[in-house]
């Protein structure tokens, strides 16, 4: 019975955190959200014309970048908000043709790690992102220092690991590890969205920009956590 008592109270204060969210950003969350589901079916076009036509690679990898970078240099003016889709939808495409090689590998591997990975990928990010949205606001946001710091600090491990040797136990750590980090962005970044937005910064196609990005770092690392641990029952 306590418990529920709990959990029911839990939820009322939860609520009450979202009702906290004016209406407008409301529906600015709701725009982001949509813009990043079209996001992530155009970037999933972009995995299967790398299968059939094998454009993935150096080139696309760049042209994320470049797309991703024109779109944060372009104006968010109403004007311009068609340019601007366009650069992120590019962008996506870019990155799921990138990622066609490791997905068709995982494919002809097990073709149910894939689902499973996509499943459990939309199950953390809805949870993480869910709990941003219900906290209070800015309760979250001393994050961004913590994050800032910890990828900082993989970053000269992976460099210390390239000269004094130890890769394979750096490539654990930055997957697990990643994997935490990138969860960690996104509580961050759907906070950051919300406090931006009460702010009257509106612009949703940069905010489903930095979403999408972390929905594609935790899809990434689930893929290979989930085919190292098939890989390694298998061989057992």
């Amino acid at each position: 019975m306590d418990f529920f008592e709990r959990s029911s109270s839990w939820n009322y204060g939860a609520m009450k955190n979202f009702h906290r969210i004016s209406e407008p950003v409301k529906r600015h969350v709701r725009q982001v959200y949509w813009t990043v589901a079209m996001a992530l079916i155009v970037s999933a076009v972009g995995v299967y014309a790398h299968m059939l036509l094998n454009i993935g690679g150096l080139l696309t990898t760049f042209g994320f970048l470049g797309c991703s970078f024109a779109l944060m240099n372009t104006s968010s003016s109403y004007a311009a908000q068609g340019k601007r889709w366009n650069w992120l939808m590019a962008a996506a495409f870019c990155e799921g043709a990138s990622l066609g090689n490791f997905v068709g590998a995982v494919i002809e591997f097990d073709p149910s790690i894939l689902v499973t990975a996509f499943v459990a990928t939309v199950a953390v990010f809805a949870s993480f992102s869910g709990a941003a949205l219900l906290a209070k606001r800015r309760e979250f946001m001393f994050l961004g220092g913590i994050l800032a710091s910890a990828t900082s600090s993989m970053l000269t491990l992976h460099v210390l690991s390239s000269f004094f040797g130890g890769a394979a136990l750096m490539f654990e750590v930055e997957l697990y590890g990643g994997l935490l980090l990138v969860v960690g962005y996104v509580i961050f970044d759907t906070q950051l969205i919300i406090e931006r937005a009460e702010r009257g910064d509106m612009d949703h196609i940069k905010h489903a920009l930095d979403l999408f990005v972390d929905f594609v770092g935790i899809f990434v690392r689930v893929l290979y956590i989930l085919v190292s641990v098939h890989t390694r029952f298998h061989w057992t």
